[in-house]
């Protein structure tokens, strides 16, 4: 790609939402900005990003308990950064063992939710304290050592994060893999890793009937010869296959000692892997380390979803995305609050689960995903509608850009039309959100706003110059933070060229993300979608992500995903797959209405020339559209390996258009 090629900006937000006085006020950043003499939060950020190791130093003591102190805060030697250098940590005494050993012991840790209704299980912090020592010891037992790596496959119970603390408690790595993924996806996970140990449940719970995760981690461990013991824990108590390495969860635990010391690790020991998706060509294993986690996870989500100490808390993700490491265990746990874990589909026994679950345990705070959000906006507000969500007082997103329009839904309809909305941006490889609002930022629909105290992005043109206010380019972020990725594992060569050798002549050690985006007159950023998510038509290059918001803008459109077709005229042309709200029709008016729709609302240039309407799009497991996917079975070309989709089925509902 040429560097003076840009990506055109054809949406522009102009809502403003300013945040309550009474929310502002009693922030935890607020207490912080107090402290420090900060009279404004633009103050606070400047100053925190331009002196990197001193707010970083004091965050690392304030949210972290220490073995030794740290005596260097960083190392920077791009691309590989090392933390804290000098102490001695654990991750699990910081999640659990303070916590039981003090105050918080009776406190509940997880509230878990079971899919069958009223089945719910209370796990207070005194109780996680044994549980994990029980199978931290087990694991000993089994000759399984620091440094070592084991393989978990399950799925949103309790036991999942118990059995990542037994393993940091003890210096060993995880590698969780996300239980809807394939057998032949954990497989390559636990090759990659040479795994010694797998972690999984007879079954779980999806949709009222029981799938046999079992079944599909005996398959993948068929050719995985380094696993030498696979522990099940017992879920749903349908029948299994039983081979000579499997043992019970329960027998393993039953003898152990509720005592167990953490292991006292370099900040930089690995903490764990976390594999991407994989969907095209082999997962990568992004490491990230002890330290940077145990500091970046709880300050993050305490200053931007200003947990307190009463709150409950409910981040909607799975385990096994990074959303769910970072914001479900190793954050709200270090903080010592109480989170509520749900197993099952947000729409079972129908569309108003989440809502009873936030009315039953009195939820405070919600952390959700935009296609969640878009899932609800097409059954309907009378979902919601029916349940008191009085004790919300804060909401939030993540995974992908959300819509102004999807963004509007949720405050109105989920936040009683006055509770912010913190619309974070952030990977796998970031481990914390990197662009966010905090409770003091005034808000604008679809913009994960500016980057956070101590972290520092901007948006360059492909030469390695930020690009004019207003225009798109790639998000890159030029200075290291606590939670970084370390490496891929087993492959710094790769990892090299994803991230870093773009910019590395202009400027070693700028990352790239991988996102486009531009930066607004006011500081403020908007994720316009991948970098190779842009549609080319007559001589401008638009974010696929800002046509759908466009159609998702129109009334009767639930959720869209648009691609380009080729065109021997224009380059491509712009084709819409729109997904409709409950109850209504479709009919050609109504795809005339919604392309003279996007075209008032993009101008010419954002002009559809075809709407299909589809009952649902593939997305990945962590609900990001597969573009990719769509556009090959549009084209009538093979769509590859679709094992890992959410929702494969919805790949054959995509209409052939060549």
């Amino acid at each position: 790609m040429a560097g003076s090629e840009k990506t055109s900006v054809l949406l522009e937000e102009t809502r403003l939402f300013h945040p309550p006085k009474d929310l502002v006020e009693n922030s935890n950043v607020m207490q912080y900005m107090k402290k420090k003499g900060f009279k404004t939060e633009k103050e606070l950020r400047t100053w925190a990003s331009a002196n990197l190791e001193e707010f970083w130093g004091e965050m690392g003591k304030e949210y972290a308990t220490w073995f030794k102190p740290f005596d260097k805060v960083l190392d920077w030697k791009p691309p590989y950064s090392k933390w804290f250098l000098g102490g001695l940590i654990n991750a699990t005494y910081n999640c659990v063992d303070r916590h039981a050993k003090g105050a918080k012991k009776d406190k509940v840790a997880y509230i878990g939710v079971g899919e069958p209704l009223g089945d719910v299980r209370k796990f207070t912090y005194g109780d996680l304290y044994k549980e994990v020592n029980k199978l931290a010891n087990g694991l000993k037992s089994l000759g399984i050592k620091k440094g070592d790596i084991v393989s978990i496959y399950m799925p949103m119970i309790p036991e999942l994060p118990i059995a990542m603390l037994a393993c940091a408690k003890l210096g060993i790595i995880h590698s969780v893999t996300f239980s809807g993924f394939s057998s032949k996806a954990y497989g390559d996970r636990v090759i990659d890793g040479g795994s010694r140990i797998s972690i999984t449940v007879d079954g779980f719970w999806r949709r009222g009937k029981v799938v046999p995760l079992k079944e599909s981690a005996d398959e993948a461990l068929l050719t995985a010869p380094s696993v030498e013991k696979q522990i099940v824990y017992k879920r749903c108590g349908n029948e299994v296959k039983w081979n000579p390495r499997d043992i019970w969860w329960h027998d393993l635990v039953k003898d152990q000692s509720t005592e167990c010391d953490c292991e006292q690790l370099d900040p930089e020991h690995r903490l764990y892997l976390l594999y991407t998706s994989g969907t095209t060509g082999k997962p990568k294993g992004i490491e990230h380390a002890q330290g940077g986690t145990v500091v970046g996870c709880p300050q993050t989500l305490h200053w931007v979803f200003d947990l307190k100490d009463n709150d409950v808390w409910w981040c909607t993700a799975d385990i096994g995305w990074v959303t769910g490491h970072s914001y479900i265990v190793y954050a709200p746990l270090s903080l010592g609050v109480t989170s509520i874990m749900y197993e099952g589909s947000p729409d079972f026994p129908d569309f108003g689960r989440w809502w009873s679950i936030i009315q039953e345990h009195k939820v405070n705070v919600l952390y959700t995903a935009p296609t969640a959000i878009r899932m609800f906006m097409k059954a309907g507000a009378q979902w919601s509608d029916k349940y008191d969500l009085k004790s919300l007082r804060l909401l939030g997103t993540v995974g992908e850009p959300i819509n102004p329009e999807a963004w509007i839904w949720y405050r109105t309809n989920i936040g009683r039309g006055e509770l912010q909305i913190m619309d974070t941006w952030w990977q796998t490889e970031t481990g914390t959100f990197i662009n966010s609002p905090l409770p003091t930022t005034p808000l604008k629909p679809g913009s994960c706003t500016m980057p956070l105290p101590g972290y520092n992005t901007e948006v360059w043109d492909e030469s390695g110059h930020k690009v004019p206010t207003g225009e798109g380019g790639n998000v890159v972020i030029m200075t290291p933070y606590p939670t970084m990725l370390r490496d891929f594992y087993k492959d710094p060569a790769r990892y090299m060229k994803t991230y870093w050798e773009h910019y590395w002549k202009v400027a070693p050690g700028v990352y790239l993300a991988g996102d486009k985006g531009r930066e607004d007159a006011d500081g403020y950023f908007w994720i316009q979608g991948r970098i190779d998510d842009v549609l080319k038509v007559a001589g401008h290059r638009l974010g696929n992500s800002e046509v759908e918001s466009a159609a998702v803008s129109h009334p009767k459109v639930a959720e869209a995903a648009v691609i380009g077709k080729p065109d021997e005229v224009k380059g491509e042309v712009i084709i819409v797959f729109a997904i409709l709200r409950s109850g209504v029709e479709p009919s050609e008016d109504l795809k005339k209405e919604l392309i003279a729709h996007i075209r008032k609302t993009l101008g010419p240039v954002g002009m559809p020339e075809a709407v299909y309407f589809v009952n649902d799009v593939p997305k990945t497991r962590s609900g990001k559209i597969m573009r990719r996917v769509i556009r090959a079975k549009a084209m009538g070309q093979p769509v590859g390996d679709i094992s890992t989709l959410m929702n494969p089925e919805a790949v054959d509902g995509i209409p052939k258009i060549v």
